[in-house]
């Protein structure tokens, strides 16, 4: 039996969940839909065309136990456009994000801290003007999370994240 803990915490379990769906109008609006019919709050959501020109895949990141997120998966099994489903969580896989973080400038002694964290965390300078920079940078989500932990508060100005992106390790593949 679950102490009341260790149902809030099973609760909140972050869960990956890759498919295969064709590459249709309305197919997006009917993934979605399923998660919010059922209360679910989708943390991140990825979703572009794959080498066929007739699929995408999808990424979506979620919390919830395992019951709810194995019922969640089954339905996106029912639906026409779904065509492969996988949660990644259940496997050894590598997962990324993508972030353009653009940060206040305009001293010799921020330019310098900025490209020493830049340099740090492997990311990169892709725009200069006089007073900002847009940096690039991809990894985990901790990664980047420790990379704008990193950038003093007052220097950022806006922050875009793709959200994740997943692809299992080894001979497990997400392919018809």
């Amino acid at each position: 039996m679950m102490d009341n803990t260790e149902h809030k915490k099973d609760q909140s379990m972050r869960h990956i969940i890759s498919l295969l769906m064709e590459n249709e109008a309305g197919a997006l609006s009917r993934v979605s839909g399923l998660f919010s019919q059922r209360g679910y709050n989708i943390e991140s959501l990825t979703v572009a065309a794959t080498d066929d020109p007739t699929l995408s895949r999808m990424t979506v990141v979620t919390k919830g136990n395992d019951a709810s997120i194995e019922q969640i998966v089954k339905q996106l099994n029912k639906l026409i456009d779904v065509v492969k489903v996988m949660e990644l969580s259940d496997y050894p896989h590598i997962e990324r994000e993508m972030m353009f973080v653009k940060v206040r400038a305009d001293s010799n002694e921020v330019c310098a801290a900025i490209k020493l964290n830049v340099d740090i965390f492997r990311a990169r300078i892709i725009d200069v003007t006089k007073k900002m920079y847009t940096i690039e940078a991809t990894g985990s989500p901790e990664k980047l999370d420790a990379f704008l932990n990193s950038l003093k508060d007052n220097t950022i100005i806006e922050v875009v994240r793709t959200g994740a992106m997943g692809i299992p390790r080894g001979s497990a593949s997400l392919t018809i």
